[in-house]
């Protein structure tokens, strides 16, 4: 019997069945060995290990832990008033405040789900307060979410540069600058445009210039993780690795002695958090391992590769089928299974075309992030729903005018490279 069909059969079936997306990765994967390999079973632990044996990955754990207490710290409601104060006095300003402090939040978190839990149910509670349909402000979150893992740090960029050789970590992290701000301005256009049919109104209250002084620099320890990360990086001074754990005691020194709202207390439970979210995080990269494995050795990659080649495809033509088979795998699959299955078979093909490694790296991590807000599977669309109290079906009505300016953002990225290439290049980085 054929090891792949049998591979992504099953996995199909476990999905559909509404099995947690690790499980259904290793359960696919036992299920290929049992019925069509000569493999002992011991492999698939074997690879699952070896998914999570990295060294790079030693990155993940500690900027979880980072965000985890910069949001211990208050930094949530530090970076929502700075938002608001520029922004929430104008017709819809409390969704253009979702906006930007949801992208000041993703330059710590690195995910979208964090943003969403976090900062995003509290500006859905604001929005409804004040008069904004509710569906609407899960809508604006969920689609704004999105950039959490295009800022840096981002957890996918890690797990991409492990797949590709050709990128690294600080490169993909300097790249996702200029998408996640195409990302933030598409939806605060969409913003406007709702706004003004709907006639939301901004607040009536304008913060004086010394007000906005006060805010700014009380915010400003918060901006400047992001800044202190890729500087440091771009330096010399630490390695991506290096730099998550000088984010976390960063973190710490901005909870605990600048914002002062960090109590010894709350250590346990913040700890607790991220030993949970790094746990599920590698689990996914661990099975995602054994499953790309599988396919590997049955020579997947290898026929799918030969296949495209013979296909004879322009690059124009190479990005528009990259970008089908990817929302539609995204559809059904996490980002970072996506990243650690799709990669090692599609950039080779995109190297031999031509196409620039980080260029095809944003396309490759925007598309699959994509994902996190299409049904069926879309986790984001879930925690958003969950924590709005907004049935599905009302959530994703009013996220359709966002998924339009996602696309149109997408073909932009995949047709102008220098929106993902300039700033690498400007930066120093290869």
């Amino acid at each position: 019997m054929n090891l792949s069909l049998i591979l992504l059969a099953s996995v199909c079936i476990y999905l559909a069945i509404g099995m947690p997306v690790a499980f259904a990765l290793g359960l696919s994967t036992l299920t290929a060995l049992l019925l069509a390999a000569d493999f002992p079973l011991f492999v698939l632990l074997k690879q699952t290990y070896e998914g999570v044996d990295s060294f790079p990955l030693m990155a993940v754990p500690f900027f979880i832990l980072a965000a985890e207490l910069m949001s211990g710290g208050s930094l949530t409601e530090v970076l929502l008033k700075f938002a608001s104060q520029f922004v929430g006095h104008k017709r819809g300003g409390l969704g253009y405040t979702n906006v930007v402090s949801l992208t000041f939040f993703s330059g710590i978190s690195g995910s979208a789900l964090a943003d969403a839990a976090g900062p995003g149910s509290m500006m859905i509670r604001m929005m409804d307060k004040a008069g904004y349909d509710r569906a609407y402000a899960a809508a604006l979150t969920a689609a704004t979410a999105i950039v959490g893992p295009i800022i840096p740090p981002s957890i996918i960029m890690i797990i991409y540069a492990l797949q590709d050789e050709n990128v690294s970590v600080g490169a993909l992290f300097v790249a996702g600058f200029v998408p996640g701000i195409l990302i933030a301005v598409g939806m605060a256009a969409v913003n406007w445009w709702v706004s003004n049919q709907r006639h939301y109104r901004g607040a009536d209250d304008v913060a004086s210039w010394q007000d906005k002084l006060l805010i700014s620099w009380k915010a400003l320890p918060a901006l400047l993780l992001p800044v202190l990360i890729l500087g440091g990086m771009r330096a010399g001074w630490f390695t991506p690795t290096e730099a998550s754990v000088v984010a976390v005691f960063y973190a710490l020194v901005c909870g605990k002695w600048v914002y002062r709202t960090l109590a010894w207390e709350a250590l346990p439970d913040i700890l607790a958090r991220s030993a949970l979210l790094t746990a599920s995080v590698l689990i996914i990269i661990g099975t995602s391992n054994a499953f790309a494995w599988v396919l590997t050795i049955d020579g997947l990659p290898i026929k799918l590769a030969e296949w495209m080649a013979a296909q004879q495809f322009s690059v124009v033509g190479f990005l528009i089928a990259v970008n089908l088979l990817l929302l539609v795998f995204g559809i059904f699959i996490e980002p970072l299974p996506g990243v650690m299955v799709l990669v090692p078979i599609l950039a080779p093909v995109a190297a031999k075309l031509g196409v620039d490694p980080i260029h095809f790296a944003m396309v490759v991590i925007y598309n699959l992030t994509l994902g996190m807000i299409t049904p069926p599977v879309g986790g984001l669309l879930f925690v958003t729903s969950n924590v709005s109290k907004v049935p599905l079906a009302a959530l994703t009505r009013e996220l359709k005018p966002f998924l339009w300016a996602h696309a149109a953002i997408l073909m932009l990225l995949t047709f102008v490279p220098a929106l993902s290439t300039w700033a690498p290049r400007a930066f120093g980085f290869k």
